[in-house]
């Protein structure tokens, strides 16, 4: 189970209307650090204003840390990376792809969190990149912004965000030292790394909400995200509310979903309604009609693009996260999830879940979806097949 404590504030931010302004308030106060690890850096007005914001910090004094994804950000403009370096903002790019690209599986496992944690007192989280709500990068611009969310944290779980942060980014100054030939400087940034201090929260204790940070690494934490949410749908006695923009659920995960409807739980899906990806959006569908047989309501959604990670079970338990339902997500990448066990918090999220499924999405008809032409089917299954391929190449089972 998350190791939930109390002692949280933690505020629901929709979209990057909400998300952008508040980080950069939070940047623009900061006195001693800064670290922030996003999968997407975009060259759009977001990314200018955040990266200006960095760089702000940094001529200010302060220390600061950026990371950003191979594959989200392959490369970032030259006027950025001369800014981030005059300004003395320090940051890293974790497995670029190189000349071989995706040909190597062990280059499949990417940094797929969206983390900040600013002077190890306030932290955001969530499943928003830093790219502007109307871009769309496989698609023209959109009229109408991702569906996405994020949350911002004080309290005791800004320590264990703080921490994963400094050990990843010793781990990423390590291996580059190794692939410069710099193994003297190597075994130093090694020592450093194992003798790195466990940051401890000053924060409030008692009172406040309860809440846990849910990492997901290829190490020692390799299920803790789905496992979690495996266990509250378990426990659910009510409702199961889940928006997840690429979902493709794991054998005990659709037999959970299944299992809550068999006790009489109220499940819905809000799922990706518009083509973004191939693989994302036709391998989940051969599974559609088991969950739609078992009484699972799914609603596709039509107004924009999907982008969220989040559910609400029973109106009390909550997640906002960068995990989706996916074995790239539940099994290849970095992720971090916030949970929150608190019914304001969850009233909060329920509320723009349940508009989304009513006024903004199509509920799926079994018979409909069992009908839906051949050609559909087959794209379906190639996709999953190729899906299935990728992970037996890659070395994991799902």
């Amino acid at each position: 189970m998350p190791n939930f404590r109390a002692g949280h504030s933690v505020q629901l931010l929709r979209n990057g209307q909400a998300f952008f302004p508040a980080l950069i308030a939070a940047l623009d106060a900061a006195t001693q650090e800064v670290r922030l690890e996003t999968y997407i850096l975009h060259d759009d007005v977001a990314g200018e204003a955040v990266v200006g914001a960095l760089a702000r910090a940094g001529l200010r004094g302060v220390a600061v840390y950026l990371v950003f994804d191979g594959i989200g950000t392959p490369r970032i403009p030259l006027r950025w990376t001369e800014l981030l370096q005059n300004s003395g903002v320090q940051w890293q790019q974790f497995l670029p792809l190189g000349s071989l690209g995706l040909l190597i599986p062990g280059r499949w496992r990417r940094m797929h969190r969206k983390l900040c944690v600013v002077d190890r007192v306030q932290a955001f989280c969530g499943g928003i990149n830093i790219l502007d709500d109307f871009v769309e990068l496989q698609h023209e611009r959109q009229t109408t912004p991702r569906f996405d969310f994020a949350v911002m944290v004080r309290g005791p779980l800004v320590a264990d965000a703080w921490n994963v942060m400094e050990q990843f980014w010793s781990r990423l100054q390590t291996t580059r030292k190794l692939e410069q030939g710099q193994f003297q400087e190597a075994r130093l940034a090694l020592e450093r790394l194992v003798a790195l201090p466990v940051a401890e929260t000053t924060e409030q204790q008692s009172g406040g909400v309860r809440a846990a940070l849910l990492l997901r690494d290829n190490v020692g934490n390799r299920n803790r995200i789905e496992r979690a949410y495996r266990q509250a749908i378990a426990h659910a006695r009510t409702e199961v509310l889940i928006a997840n923009a690429y979902f493709l659920p794991g054998a005990k995960l659709r037999r959970a979903l299944i299992h809550a409807v068999q006790r009489g739980v109220r499940v819905r899906l809000l799922l990706q309604g518009k083509y973004e990806f191939f693989m994302q959006f036709h391998a989940a569908k051969p599974f559609y009609g088991a969950l739609l047989d078992a009484g699972v309501e799914i609603y596709e959604y039509q107004a924009g693009y999907l982008h969220a990670k989040v559910a609400v079970i029973d109106g009390r338990w909550a997640t906002v996260g960068s995990s989706n339902l996916d074995p790239l997500s539940l099994l290849l990448a970095r992720e971090a999830n916030v949970v929150v066990e608190d019914e304001v918090f969850a009233q909060s999220l329920s509320v723009p879940l349940r508009t989304a499924m009513e006024q903004h999405s199509r509920l799926l008809n079994k018979t409909h979806f069992e009908h839906r032409p051949l050609w559909q089917r087959l794209k379906d299954r190639l996709a999953y097949s190729l899906m299935r391929l990728t992970l037996f190449l890659s070395g994991n089972d799902y």
